[in-house]
């Protein structure tokens, strides 16, 4: 009997050791994959008396890129949609960095009407813009249509920053030397192969995943041709993965259904958390594109984990980085110049 409850307890420990060097091993894995290199900007370029402008400045990612240009001496503009949580972030970037050279803007960037209204500000009260990030975005949302009927992520991520970037590039380009950067992600090669020309609002069929890494590549096609239309003008453009980073960008996660695995996949989620990027650590590649000297000799080229990286089959297609130009031309109402 008793040497049977000793085997049955060993049995038990060896049981309980293999869970856990299991579940180990899958979170080493996990945080190996979505942290991956975890590069760090570590220029000490100054920009005083430059002003620099970052969509969606309020909350994680652009907040900690907000923090450190200001801290460089940089006037910081952050273009929010809500007002209220932009003022307070606002006093918390000031706070934090120790400046007080901050500015809020009002943009909703899932309305052309807001884009064409905070661009018109921004170009009317400011004397410069040296460094535009495109920081905002949405992923994964259930379907919905931006206020001028797009697909919300495909409208936001890319037609609203697209809209907005070109109605501001006489302004940056005054400014130069200056430089866009276009945060993309990684999801433009793992949940995307191509832009969907056929159906690019997604009405015949949507993949909450596969729109949005439409939407990230977008980002990467948008700045390959962009580059392209700005030689010699002094304006280089970069495009970037930040990481996987815990931030409100992954708010619509929880209410993802794939029945019958939802609960699994919400019970990976939650795990997978402990293993993302903080918000600091993914800001570093956004401000290695703003500040480091060296970048300029790769304008155009997308960057992760402060290092030039490959890009995917079709992000690297001249064609239909053109098409896709000319596509978003006629959806947002931009004349050709």
């Amino acid at each position: 009997m008793l040497a049977s409850s000793i085997s049955d307890l060993v049995q038990s420990n060896r049981t309980l050791l293999a869970i856990v060097a299991t579940f180990g091993a899958v979170l080493a894995t996990m945080t190996l994959f979505f942290r991956g290199g975890c590069g760090k900007c570590t220029s000490k370029t100054r920009l005083d008396n430059k002003t620099v402008l970052i969509t969606g400045g309020n909350t994680g990612i652009g907040k900690e890129t907000a923090i450190d240009l200001a801290k460089r001496g940089a006037k910081v503009l952050i273009a929010c949609r809500n007002k209220q949580k932009a003022e307070t972030a606002a006093e918390e970037i000031k706070e934090a960095s120790g400046s007080t050279n901050i500015v809020v803007y009002i943009l909703d960037l899932a309305s052309l009407k807001s884009v064409r209204e905070c661009a018109d500000q921004i170009n009317n009260n400011e004397s410069q813009l040296d460094i535009l990030i495109n920081n905002a975005g949405v992923m994964a949302c259930p379907y919905m249509k931006t206020e001028d009927g797009f697909e919300m992520q495909f409208g936001t991520n890319h037609l609203g920053h697209f809209l907005f970037t070109n109605l501001l590039l006489d302004k940056i380009k005054k400014s130069s030397p200056s430089r866009i950067i276009n945060v993309s992600s990684r999801a433009h090669i793992d949940m995307s192969g191509s832009i969907n020309f056929d159906d690019i609002n997604s009405e015949k069929s949507y993949n909450r995943f596969t729109a949005y890494g439409q939407s990230k590549l977008a980002n990467v096609l948008f700045t390959r041709e962009l580059n392209k239309r700005l030689q010699g003008t002094n304006v280089t453009v970069y495009s970037l993965h930040p990481g996987v980073v815990d931030t409100e960008l992954c708010r619509h996660f929880e209410n993802v259904s794939f029945l019958p695995f939802r609960y699994l996949f919400k019970l990976i989620y939650s795990l997978s958390k402990y293993t993302l990027k903080t918000s600091k650590e993914g800001a570093q590649t956004s401000l290695y594109c703003a500040v480091d000297t060296e970048v300029v000799k790769y304008s155009g080229k997308y960057f992760s984990d402060c290092a030039v990286k490959e890009e995917s089959l079709q992000a690297k297609d001249d064609d239909v980085a053109s098409r896709l130009w000319t596509l978003s031309e006629q959806m947002v109402g931009l004349k050709q110049k």
